[in-house]
């Protein structure tokens, strides 16, 4: 990047700096969200809360077919 360039484009510097924090942000998120050991340990608690009572049948259905497609994507 040229001196000139540099300085023309360095009102934009803060917004290219969120950017990336945003892009690391989303990539760190997606990768926990994915994360075959915490889904399952995601799965283990969601069965207790469930066991406990605090689930009704439908929620906990619901929830673990989303659980269970991050796992196994089927």
């Amino acid at each position: 990047m040229g001196l000139i360039s540099g300085v023309l484009t360095l009102p934009l510097a803060p917004v290219r700096g969120v950017t990336w924090i945003a892009g690391q942000l989303a990539e760190a998120a997606d990768r926990e969200l994915h994360d075959p050991a915490l889904v399952r340990l995601r799965l283990a608690a969601l069965n207790q809360e469930y066991e406990n009572g605090h689930l009704s049948t439908e929620a906990f259905e619901r929830e673990e077919d989303r659980l269970l497609y991050l796992l196994y994507g089927c």
